[in-house]
């Protein structure tokens, strides 16, 4: 059994959240009793910050506005071993935090992804449920795999994910960049399935559907340039290469028949886009090289962070012996 010495942390970015922050923190505070719980206030023009030092909660505030800015700002500042993530608004179960864990401890993980099962009519709003299959599935489109809830706020982190992530997203669209980023670096990473509630009564959601999914599907193409720059110039280059040759053909036909080609101006714009595409496919080349250096550097900065060695129980029947051999030494 898992002894849990490590120094936890509970992570819950808030905005305008009265209505939930105290049920949040006291559930986690049950859940988690040694965890330090931190909430990220991020602007708040109700008494999300006066409810939440009541509740003994230590307060951060940031103020560039939106919950990506929030989640970087905690990851800087914030010290600890294990990370758990959720949202102020009282939908994630909290007494699944412990399984979570306990399972990124037991099986060194750096995250493990809070799969949510919604319990109450509701949960999800329209068009929620919908988008978020389809992001997942664009996202396990360009990379190879993904998540079975690539939006899910409940997570828990080890301390080399939090500290050699480099955060940019602003948004909601900041799950989305964690998930890329672990993919990406291939850390080992795990899902526990969770149960996922309405919100209380009075508090109204920040997620804007289609602005938000709009946001996020753009944040997933905009990683794949950034993270597979072969594969993304590479297919402009295919296409424009389609393009010219379609629009070569004919010109190629006309002039093995007569001699002459009669549309110049098809057969320039032809030959341009030939020249385009090849340069899509050198600029690809040239920036997966750099890519690969980068993330070489993070992969370097990951190792370099410290990590928590987990304890763990021994039955009563285990006896442990050396497995070096005896040697004498000499007087």
């Amino acid at each position: 059994m898992t002894e849990f010495k490590s120094h936890v942390a509970v992570l819950l970015p808030c905005y305008n959240e009265e209505m939930s922050v105290a049920r949040t923190i006291r559930s986690f505070r049950a859940a988690l009793p040694d965890a330090v719980i931190y909430v990220g206030d991020n602007n708040s023009t109700d008494r999300t910050v006066e409810i939440a030092l009541a509740e003994g909660a230590t307060v951060l505030t940031e103020r560039m506005q939106g919950k990506g800015s929030v989640v970087r700002r905690m990851f800087a500042d914030i010290e600890a071993d294990y990370y758990v993530m959720a949202d102020g608004d009282a939908t994630y179960d909290a007494a699944a935090a412990p399984i979570l864990l306990e399972k990124a401890i037991r099986e060194h993980l750096d995250m493990v992804v809070g799969c949510r099962e919604e319990q109450d009519m509701g949960a999800y709003r329209h068009g929620h449920r919908l988008g978020n299959q389809l992001l997942t599935y664009t996202l396990s489109a360009f990379f190879g795999r993904s998540f079975s809830d690539i939006l899910s706020g409940y997570r828990v982190f080890s301390r080399r994910f939090v500290k050699s992530f480099p955060a940019f997203s602003d948004g909601f669209e900041i799950e989305t960049e964690i998930s890329v980023h672990a993919l990406r670096m291939r850390m080992p990473t795990g899902e526990v399935a969770t149960s996922y509630f309405a919100r209380p009564e009075g508090s109204v959601s920040k997620l804007a559907t289609y602005r938000d999914g709009v946001r996020i599907l753009s944040t997933i193409f905009d990683l794949v340039r950034q993270e597979r720059p072969l594969f993304f110039f590479a297919s402009i280059a295919l296409t424009l290469a389609i393009v010219s040759i379609a629009l070569a053909i004919p010109l190629a036909d006309t002039y093995l028949r007569t001699g002459q080609v009669p549309r110049f101006p098809t057969a320039i714009l032809s030959s341009a886009l030939m020249i385009v595409a090849f340069l899509f496919a050198l600029a690809g080349l040239i920036l997966d090289t750099v890519v690969r250096g980068r993330r070489e550097t993070l992969r370097m900065a990951y190792l370099g962070v410290a990590i928590a060695v987990p304890k763990i129980r021994a039955p009563a029947t285990f006896v442990q012996t050396s497995s070096f051999p005896k040697t004498k030494t000499r007087k």
